[in-house]
């Protein structure tokens, strides 16, 4: 059975222990309001208490993780107003960060998006949920990583750190659509002619467009319309069914070669 966390090596523990769960957090692994408990935690990573509980109250510190009754530990719930502001944010971090990304990136870099993105699509296609997940996240965090601004990138992790529990309920009732192409691929367009401006505007349009749908879900969740329980239940076990794929979604890039430069 594939588990969220893995085994971390002896050194350092608390810094091991704390970037695993971070990245975890960050890449949609758990689901918002996901309880922990600091044995369990330990046991899986193969570890002494000390270091799950210390890692974990630093996330709390973060805002990543939320303790309640001095032991209760779960995974942090946002809100719609919560996550709305987070996104405006996002656009002008974001965005910043992709305008840099596209003055400094190399062909290596955009041949390894692509790659990302046709991942992120089969994932999609296949009601593979969790790699759709980490395949997003893979692709925006590479083109970021791409700007050479590391206390930027520090920052856009930190929301994704919040952020990223909250994109599993994307899948599969709030998948995101586009009213043309997705666009992912206007980004590596944009990429590919080194322009900053164009990269910038399609990513602050990927925010907008590809999570519209999320944010009329999370209305319905507040309004008690829709069951939290009830969308991981068909994120864990729907696939999607004959016809359900809107085409936006099923746009591919032309198949390039894989071999590195």
């Amino acid at each position: 059975m594939n588990q969220p966390i893995g085994e971390v090596a002896r050194d350092n523990l608390t810094a091991r222990v704390y970037n695993e769960l971070r990245n975890a957090l960050m890449e949609g692994r758990f689901w918002p309001g996901h309880r922990f408990k600091i044995r369990e935690l330990a046991a899986a990573m193969n570890v002494s208490e000390t270091p799950v509980r210390e890692a974990v109250m630093q996330l709390v510190c973060e805002k990543g993780l939320e303790m309640e009754a001095a032991r209760s530990i779960s995974v942090a719930k946002l809100s719609l107003g919560q996550y709305l502001e987070l996104r405006g944010i996002r656009l002008h971090l974001e965005g910043m960060a992709a305008e840099a990304a596209a003055k400094n990136i190399t062909d290596k870099t955009i041949r390894q998006l692509r790659r990302l993105h046709e991942d992120l699509i089969d994932a999609e296609e296949d009601g593979r949920w969790p790699d759709a997940v980490r395949s997003n996240w893979d692709f925006h965090h590479t083109l970021y990583q791409a700007a050479e601004m590391p206390e930027l990138l520090a920052i856009i992790e930190t929301i994704w750190l919040r952020n990223g529990p909250l994109v599993k309920y994307h899948y599969p009732h709030a998948r995101p659509t586009y009213p043309k192409e997705h666009q992912h691929l206007a980004v590596l367009r944009a990429l590919e002619k080194r322009n900053p401006a164009d990269v910038s505007k399609a990513i602050q349009a990927d925010l907008i467009e590809g999570g519209a749908r999320l944010v009329k879900l999370l209305g319905q969740i507040e309004t008690g319309e829709v069951d939290r329980e009830a969308l991981k239940a068909a994120s864990e076990g729907m696939l999607p069914q004959s016809g359900e794929t809107p085409a936006p979604a099923r746009q591919r890039l032309a198949r390039k070669p894989r071999a590195e430069a």
